[in-house]
C-alpha cells in the first residue's frame, strides 16, 4: 500500500493536506446533519404530541442508518476509494432533507431519518481514506483531525435554534439540504484519489471479513460503543435534558449543550497526538476513569429531604445546579473526544492494509450505541421520572468498560507505558 510517507514530495504533501481538510468539512457538514434531531426533536416533540420514549426513537432514528451502513460502506471505501463513495452518500442525503420540510406524521418523520442518517456512515468512509495518506507515526493525529468533524453536532447546536426561531422547524433541514449539496461540490473539487490505496482487486469480501474473527476487534468495539455511541447520544440528548431538568427555553438550552459537543469533537485531534506519544492502550485506560467519576456524579438526582434534629427539622437539597452539571458535561466531552481518537488509533496500529473494514464494524458498534442509549434514556425517563437517570445507565457501562478492559489488557501496566511490542492477547 502506497503512504504518504514514501514520497515526501511537495505535491503529495499538498495533497494530503487538501484531502485531509476537504474530508474533515465534509465530514463536519454530515455530523451536524445526522445530529439534526437534538435541536429539530423539540418543536416536533410538542408538534406531534411525543411521550419520551417516541422522541428518543425520533432522534435516535438517523444513527441508526449511519451505523448499520458503516461495514458496507467501508468495505466500498477499501475496493472503490474514499473519494468517490463519500461524494456518493452526501448526495444521496440532499432530496431526503428537503422533502423532510413537508413531512407532517410521526411516521414520515421516521422514514426520512432513517435516508437522513445515511450521512453518518461517512465516518468509515473518510476515517480510511484519510488516513492512508499519511504515514503511521502521523495517522494518530490525521484521524483526529479528522474525526474532529463530530463537532458538526456544535454546529447544529449553534444555527439550529436560530434557523427554527426565526424561519420556523420546516427551515432547518431545508437549509441543511442545501449547505450538503454546497459542500459536496466543493469536496469533490479540493479533494484527490490515489488507486494505490484501494484493497488489490484479487481480495474477496469473504477474506476481508476474516478479520472479525480476531477477538481484538470486537474489544475495540466494546471501548468505541462507550466513547462515542454515549457521545451521540448525550450530544443529542442533552439540550432537551437542560429544557426539561432546568426550565431553560431553546437557545439557552442549545448554546449550554455545545459545552459539551464542540470539545467532544474538535479535541479530537489532541486525542490523536496523545496517542501517538503515549500509546493508545493508556489514553484509552485514563479516559474511561474520567468518565467513572463524571458519571457517577452526574448520576445523583435532584433530592430533598428533611432531618429531623432537638432543634426541629432541617430541610436539605441536594442535586447539581445547571454549572456545576455543564462542567462535569464538558470534562466528559474533552475525555471522550480524546478517547473516540485513541481507539482508531488501535485500529491503524494493528490493521493497516485494513482499516476501512475494522473501522466500519467499529464504527457500526460505537453508532449502534449511539442509536439504543437514546431509546433507553427516553424510556427510563418514562418509567422512573427521572432525569438523571440516563447518567445511572452511562455510569453503568463505563463500569463494564472498565472490568472488561482490566481484563483483557491483564499484566498491562494501568497507568504505565503503552505495550511496545503489540497488545496483550484476548
Amino acid at each position: 500500500m502506497t503512504q504518504y510517507a514514501s514520497g515526501p514530495s511537495a505535491s503529495n504533501q499538498g495533497r494530503a493536506l487538501r484531502v485531509l481538510f476537504s474530508s474533515t468539512l465534509a465530514f463536519t457538514v454530515c455530523f451536524a446533519v445526522w445530529t439534526m434531531f437534538s435541536v429539530l426533536g423539540i418543536p416536533l416533540k410538542a408538534e406531534l404530541d411525543l411521550n419520551e420514549t417516541q422522541f428518543g426513537l425520533l432522534i435516535a432514528t438517523p444513527v441508526l442508518t449511519g451505523s448499520l451502513v458503516r461495514v458496507p460502506l467501508g468495505f466500498l471505501t477499501d475496493r472503490l476509494g474514499g473519494r468517490a463513495v463519500f461524494l456518493a452518500v452526501m448526495l444521496v442525503c440532499v432530496p431526503p432533507l428537503y422533502l423532510m420540510a413537508h413531512a407532517t406524521t410521526y411516521a414520515q418523520f421516521l422514514v426520512l431519518a432513517l435516508f437522513v442518517g445515511l450521512a453518518g456512515g461517512t465516518f468509515s468512509v473518510g476515517t480510511p481514506y484519510v488516513a492512508r495518506w499519511f504515514a503511521p507515526e502521523r495517522r494518530g493525529f490525521a484521524m483526529g483531525v479528522f474525526g474532529a468533524g463530530n463537532s458538526g453536532s456544535a454546529v447544529t447546536m449553534f444555527v439550529g435554534p436560530a434557523i427554527i426561531g426565526a424561519f420556523g422547524w420546516a427551515m432547518l433541514p431545508q437549509a441543511y439540504a442545501a449547505l450538503m449539496l454546497g459542500t459536496a461540490v466543493l469536496f469533490w473539487m479540493f479533494s484527490h484519489s490515489d488507486p494505490a490505496h484501494r484493497v488489490p482487486s484479487g481480495v474477496s469480501f469473504t477474506q476481508q471479513l476474516k478479520v472479525l474473527r480476531d477477538p481484538r476487534v470486537w474489544r475495540y468495539c466494546q471501548y468505541y460503543s462507550v466513547v462515542f455511541g454515549g457521545y451521540v447520544a448525550l450530544a443529542l440528548w442533552a439540550t432537551k435534558y437542560y429544557v426539561a431538568e432546568y426550565g431553560f427555553d431553546l437557545k439557552l438550552a442549545a448554546l449550554l449543550a455545545t459545552i459539551f459537543s464542540l470539545p467532544g469533537g474538535v479535541l479530537r485531534a489532541l486525542g490523536g497526538w496523545f496517542s501517538d506519544r503515549f500509546g493508545a492502550y493508556t489514553v484509552t485506560w485514563w479516559v474511561m476513569w474520567v468518565c467513572w467519576v463524571c458519571f457517577f456524579i452526574l448520576s445523583y438526582p435532584q433530592t430533598r429531604m428533611a432531618i429531623q434534629t432537638q432543634h426541629g427539622e432541617v430541610a436539605l437539597s441536594i442535586g447539581l445546579n445547571a454549572w456545576v452539571f455543564t462542567a462535569l458535561l464538558f470534562i466528559v466531552g474533552v475525555a471522550m473526544a480524546i478517547g473516540k481518537a485513541s481507539v482508531f488509533k488501535f485500529i491503524s496500529d494493528d490493521y493497516a492494509d485494513n482499516i476501512g473494514a475494522v473501522s466500519g464494524v467499529v464504527g457500526l458498534a460505537g453508532g449502534l450505541g449511539g442509536f439504543v442509549l437514546p431509546i433507553m434514556f427516553g424510556a427510563l425517563l418514562d418509567i422512573t421520572g427521572i432525569y438523571s437517570s440516563a447518567f445511572m445507565l452511562l455510569y453503568g457501562a463505563v463500569c463494564v468498560s472498565l472490568v472488561f478492559m482490566h481484563y483483557s489488557f491483564r499484566g498491562a501496566p494501568r497507568a504505565g507505558a503503552e505495550l511496545r511490542e503489540g497488545h496483550a492477547t484476548a
